[in-house]
């Protein structure tokens, strides 16, 4: 007997545990195909895809370059020991070391996602230099596992607590709500290095070993920095000794307009974690880069880092392929395009719906902030506060609209895949405009 939309509802709610969900209030989409920029369900309809999954799929679902070469390679090697040497590794691994922001180039290790890949950059920066403590932001998310939910700083680390020991977690700048009392971004970003030199004195910085920090605020709301502030980290762990690591799992891969965060706001971390985009997610695959200057270190001291799947040959050949036609087909610098639809069309929206108190983001990576009242800039739903109905039913609006966008508590984050065409991402403004319109603000 065929298998019915209902009958595979049933099927994955008596046997799959969906994340992040109360499960007897779950119920997502059957998704059952995808091509493009559109998912497509179980009936037959069909999604536009906002938000590029997770911000994740950044080129497109299906894209058959990539498709074809996973092909090839299930057909020629599915699996080998990650202390093996593998073709494609080593061809990734020189593409990634061209494409990062090191003159002096890179070396990577390879992981399966990108929580992993921070776990594995404080190990290996704890190995770089005898240090202890990692430094974290509270507005952050570095992954569900123990050791990525002790870096990370909001309340989906406090399921895992109490996690790993020596993470320190500092306050962030935020314009839209500054927690430094200062509407000047320059005032801002002064004062927002002065509480992470406060924290150093308190904590010792001989003692810390790195600062982690995700260039854009990803899943937290999509906050971009003030001016000169990732320049001023850089240079309080130059002064100190300090690695600086960039989560760059959401912005890597043209999601900002340029390879990676670190060019485009112009700032060299140490290391660069990864994920999603060097994929498209098409297949699970993560990474650490390490400066070559600190990558020697480990020519005569053992690496202390493995995964069974590291460097899973299936993962590099999708890694690879997608890698290259970012490059031939200069996605990396698309969403600079991208951003001037996205910010004309969102302001739009701002002047026209007084529930979105902000709109902010760089590249293909917005968000809108709703707010009860934007003169008080009241959250229209509590922040860290329970399951809210009223965006429950947005974000199922927006689906009725055959759109499809995630985001946390008050954010909606918008971000396209770098292939989006504008006649697309105006149909998704348009879903979204509907969908503001329908928008209950709870009393």
């Amino acid at each position: 007997m065929l298998a019915t939309t209902e009958s595979l509802r049933q099927l994955h709610a008596d046997h799959v545990l969906t994340p992040w969900s109360m499960q007897k209030t779950s119920n997502p989409p059957m998704i059952v195909g995808a091509d493009g920029v559109y998912y497509e369900d179980a009936d037959g309809k069909r999604f536009l895809d906002l938000s590029s999954g997770l911000i994740a799929v950044n080129l497109g679902h299906g894209h058959p370059k990539v498709v074809k070469a996973i092909q090839d390679q299930a057909a020629r090697l599915c699996y080998a020991p990650p202390s093996f040497a593998n073709d494609l590794r080593a061809e990734l691994a020189k593409e990634l070391s061209d494409i990062g922001p090191w003159t002096e180039g890179a070396r990577t290790f390879f992981t399966t996602a990108g929580g992993d890949a921070n776990e594995d950059a404080v190990k290996i920066a704890r190995m770089l230099t005898n240090r202890f403590k990692i430094l974290a932001a509270y507005r952050s998310f570095h992954g569900s596992a123990i050791g990525a939910s002790s870096l990370t700083g909001e309340n989906r680390r406090w399921a895992a607590e109490p996690g790993i020991a020596g993470v320190v977690h500092f306050v962030s700048p935020y314009p839209y709500r500054s927690p430094f009392h200062t509407d000047d971004p320059r005032e801002e970003t002064k004062r927002a290095l002065e509480h992470i030199e406060l924290v150093l004195l308190h904590e010792d910085p001989k003692r810390v070993a790195a600062l982690i920090l995700e260039p854009v605020v990803g899943s937290n709301g999509v906050i971009i920095y003030p001016a000169d502030y990732l320049k001023g980290v850089r240079e309080i762990c130059d002064r100190h000794g300090i690695l600086l690591i960039f989560d760059e799992v959401m912005t890597g891969f043209g999601r900002v307009g340029a390879a990676f965060a670190a060019q485009r706001f112009g700032v060299e971390p140490d290391l660069i974690t990864f994920a999603k985009g060097v994929s498209s997610a098409y297949v699970p695959l993560g990474g650490v880069m390490v400066r070559e200057s600190l990558a020697t270190h480990f020519d005569s001291n053992v690496l202390w880092c493995g995964h069974t799947y590291a460097g899973h040959p299936l993962a590099m050949a999708a890694g690879l392929a997608t890698v290259r036609a970012y490059r031939d087909e200069r996605l990396f610098e698309r969403a600079n395009e991208i951003e001037q639809w996205l910010r004309g069309g969102l302001a739009a929206l701002n002047r026209k719906h007084p529930v979105i108190g902000d709109v902010r983001g760089v590249g293909a990576m917005f968000a809108i902030e709703l707010v009860k009242n934007p003169a008080n800039k009241e959250p229209l739903v509590p922040w860290h506060g329970a399951a809210s109905g009223v965006m429950k039913d947005f974000f199922a609006d927006l689906m009725r609209r055959g759109v499809y966008a995630f985001g946390r508590f008050n954010i909606v984050m918008l971000a396209p895949p770098l292939i989006i065409e504008k006649d697309d991402l105006d149909r998704g403004l348009d879903a979204l405009d509907g969908a503001l319109s329908g928008l209950k603000n709870p009393a």
